[in-house]
């Protein structure tokens, strides 16, 4: 299966959490010893919405790679490194971009609903609405033939696969069309019932201390028809029993707290403490990796540009097929006149 690659990536927002290990993390932990992986930060990607704000993107590089790389993912199974260093990205959203239908773009579903939701900023830009170009540069620059995405995001993929054979009839083929690798991704929701994210400052972060772990899981909505103790549950209505015991199964326990809630014998504090260890103690050997290499200041750094070394030999290899199928070398076979 080596043959196959795989290719995937994640904007730079910081420290990772709860939900970034169950629903992607872990899946990469599997990728990469099953087929050949290449890893981005997409920090090109995180302009489209956060161009007005770009003084973090450097640190948060830095404490996303170091969750990678604490949870497991290995530099010498996967090619590690940053979008925005690999320059072949560049051209090729460029020469995409000439080719790709404006109607193709504007009936992205992502677009129209940002376009709803995001009202505090305006993001009508050009980059914005290109950036299923920019995916696909990303993807196919490296040949890679699966795109592990949850079934939400499968539209996006097809239009890059539109992209690429839109490409290929043009000028012949070059690329394989990506194929979607269909995840299970987990529903993992923050402290106030909504999906888990750092912006909703609802957040456990894999990198909090287990008393913090701690404290933000026992503050954690349950079943809002339990007012007091007394009172019947249904766990099948409890954000907490919906994450944590479905992430963290154990069948006596599980009965445990159906019977318990249900018929209101143990309280939701009672619930909650009785997972929180297993969540705490799989997160243990991942802070401990982390703190280790926290010590080097530069490993990150050593990662990401060994990674880009390799990653930038494939995209010049690349570019340089491209360019000779769009008859765009003539620059370079041409002498200079003096």
């Amino acid at each position: 299966m080596k043959e196959k690659r795989v290719l995937s990536g994640m904007r730079p927002t910081g420290k990772l959490h709860l939900g970034h290990y169950h629903g992607v993390l872990k899946n990469w932990l599997r990728l990469q010893s099953q087929y050949e992986c290449f890893f981005f930060v997409a920090d090109w990607h995180a302009l489209t919405t956060g161009y007005d704000d770009t003084a973090s993107i450097a640190g948060n590089i830095d404490e996303m790679v170091l969750d990678w790389l604490s949870v497991g993912i290995d530099p010498g199974r996967a090619t590690i490194f940053t979008q925005s260093e690999v320059k072949e990205h560049a051209e090729l959203f460029v020469l995409l971009s000439m080719i790709t239908p404006l109607s193709w773009l504007e009936r992205n579903p992502t677009y129209k609903e940002q376009l709803q939701e995001i009202e505090s900023k305006d993001i009508r830009t050009f980059g914005f609405l290109g950036y299923p170009v920019l995916q696909t540069a990303d993807i196919i620059m490296y040949r890679a033939r699966l795109v592990p995405v949850g079934i939400d995001q499968a539209p996006h993929l097809e239009l890059s696969r539109e992209i690429t054979r839109r490409f290929n009839h043009l000028y012949g083929h070059v690329f394989p069309e990506p194929e979607t690798l269909l995840t299970e991704v987990p529903k993992v929701l923050g402290t106030d019932g909504r999906k888990m994210s750092k912006s909703y400052d609802n957040a456990v972060f894999l990198s909090d201390p287990p008393e913090v772990m701690e404290k933000k899981l026992l503050q954690m909505v349950t079943d809002t028809a339990r007012k007091r103790k007394t009172d019947p549950g249904d766990p099948e209505l409890c954000p907490f029993y919906q994450t944590y015991h479905a992430l963290y199964p154990d069948k006596e326990r599980l009965q445990w707290v159906e019977e318990g809630c249900k018929g209101a014998s143990i309280g939701c504090i009672e619930c909650k403490r009785s997972v929180i260890p297993s969540v705490i103690e799989e997160m243990g050997p991942i802070q401990e990796k982390r703190e280790t290499l926290a010590k080097d200041p530069a490993y990150v750094a050593r990662v990401l540009a060994e990674g880009r070394g390799r990653a930038s030999e494939e995209a010049g290899l690349v570019m340089k097929e491209v360019r000779a199928a769009m008859g765009l070398n003539h620059g370079k076979d041409r002498a200079v006149k003096r």
